[in-house]
């Protein structure tokens, strides 16, 4: 089967490159195709051989252009998926670590920390982040009755955590080390 795709993309090309085709096309198809690319290294018209070379190698360049381009996009969701990914378990770690620590007023100083470093892995993880603070936030405000003040101040200390804010800023004293 490959042999014949590549027969008929052969076929294509020299009816395409041919003189036959160019009558079908009249003159504009000549108009589009510089004085220079007709001529052959010895200063003539180049031969059939060598605009078909010419062509394929043309083609080859393009594609190996696109594929490299889809291959960086294909590599740019895959890194953001990934920092997604990690930015997840940053939310969760800190999350774990406020049930942990129990600590009076260490609620924002978790949020804060828990966007930082969730930020940090780049796009994907400052995504994540954001999507798990609105979700968060929106459940606390909603269902569990805490009320709009406190959801704010929530969300401050998530902005401040997800632009590169130190989350020291909201730290209680005496929360101990571990939690840093």
């Amino acid at each position: 089967m490959r042999t014949i795709t590549l027969a008929v993309v052969l076929i294509v090309i020299i009816l395409l490159e041919h003189s036959v085709v160019e009558g079908w096309w009249g003159s504009s198809r000549e108009n589009k195709s510089s004085s220079r690319e007709n001529k052959g290294q010895d200063g003539g018209s180049k031969s059939v051989g060598e605009r078909i070379s010419s062509a394929v190698r043309s083609g080859v360049n393009r594609a190996k252009e696109a594929f490299q381009k889809a291959k960086e996009k294909v590599q740019s969701g895959i890194d953001f998926a990934k920092q997604a990914a990690q930015g997840a378990g940053d939310m969760n770690r800190a999350y774990s670590d406020m049930k942990e620590a129990n600590w009076k007023n260490s609620d924002k100083y978790f949020h804060a920390r828990g966007n930082y470093d969730a930020a940090k892995r780049g796009p994907g993880g400052a995504w994540a982040a954001k999507i798990i603070s609105d979700a968060r936030e929106n459940y606390q405000s909603g269902l569990s009755g805490q009320g709009a003040e406190d959801t704010a101040k929530d969300q401050e200390a998530n902005e401040w955590g997800r632009k590169g804010g130190d989350p020291n800023k909201y730290r209680p004293k005496g929360l101990p080390d571990k939690y840093r």
